[in-house]
């Protein structure tokens, strides 16, 4: 991959809804959106000076997947990935029609939910820190003696804030349910559980345990749809089956890598942000790749 498509920094001739750490969202009319998603990795809240190559392809290949896997389950708001039919201005096709290729998607406009709807399969991350201190995740209450990174009988419904700035905090199924509204909070729980587990058992059959993933869902006409992006690297955490073991950290296959380095250097999460080294670049680019090919046999 050249490097002009392995960077996505310039902005298009259209109107820019909002830039976000990873994604660029643009307005194609009144209930439109064009969501172009670069190779830009952000690690504890920052954006990092280098770009993952090929990361923007599979961060946006990765949802498409998804939002076709579970297309006969909910709706979604995913129009076409495809450039040619996105009826776009010519110059933007002439122009920019290669670098959008393989990581933008037309989508519908609607009204996002303003909590983010995690759910985890497995006990890890912050959960199982909490755990550790207070033997609850996120106001569940666990049984005594689990291990790291072992299974929950039941997947947790863990939603969270959705910060424009700075780190999404945890909050209870009791506060979404303020936020938005207990009878829209049940229904966002019962659907992020049912296609959690849906994907996560596809995701077995290629070899990949989902441990967590994060859904984003918004309103249109009266009907909830799921939008943004969809069990990625980004928004996911994956481990290989065939070397997962309960007790320890289990191997990686997202952007764990590069959140594992920046640990190892004791960098403290403030700025100036370090530069990442080649090889670190590479293995992360490497890894974003290998769970895409495994998840649809496809390249970027």
């Amino acid at each position: 991959m050249q490097m002009m498509n392995t960077l996505w920094e310039s902005k298009l001739p259209l109107p820019l809804m909002s830039r976000g750490k990873v994604r660029d969202v643009y307005a194609i009319g009144d209930d439109r959106l064009l969501i172009v998603t670069s190779d830009r990795l952000s690690a504890f809240d920052y954006v990092l000076p280098n770009p993952i190559p090929c990361k923007g392809a599979v961060l946006n290949q990765t949802s498409v997947f998804w939002f076709n896997y579970f297309k006969n389950s909910l709706k979604h708001h995913l129009i076409t990935d495809d450039v040619s039919q996105m009826n776009l201005p010519d110059q933007i096709v002439e122009g920019y029609g290669e670098l959008l290729r393989g990581r933008s998607m037309l989508v519908l406009k609607t009204k996002p939910f303003p909590i983010e709807c995690v759910v985890r399969g497995y006990i890890t991350g912050s959960g199982w820190k909490d755990y550790l201190k207070t033997g609850t995740v996120c106001g569940y209450k666990l049984p005594q003696g689990l291990k790291q990174c072992q299974k929950f009988p039941e997947p947790l419904f863990t939603p969270s804030t959705k910060a424009a700035t700075g780190h999404d905090l945890n909050i209870s199924f009791e506060e979404a349910a303020k936020t938005i509204g207990e009878k829209k909070a049940n229904q966002l729980r019962e659907i992020s559980i049912s296609i959690y587990n849906k994907g996560a058992e596809y995701a077995a059959s290629k070899g990949i345990i989902i441990a967590d993933t994060k859904f984003e869902f918004g309103e249109l006409n009266g009907d909830i749809l799921l939008i943004d992006e969809v069990m990625t690297p980004d928004s996911s955490r994956f481990w290989p089956k065939d070397s997962y073991e309960p007790g320890h950290d289990q191997a990686s296959l997202d952007k764990q890598i590069v959140r594992n380095y920046l640990l190892d250097i004791k960098w403290e999460q403030m700025p100036p942000v370090p530069e990442l080294p080649r090889h670190i670049i590479e293995k992360t680019s490497q890894k974003y790749q290998e769970i895409f090919q495994k998840l649809t046999g496809k390249h970027v």
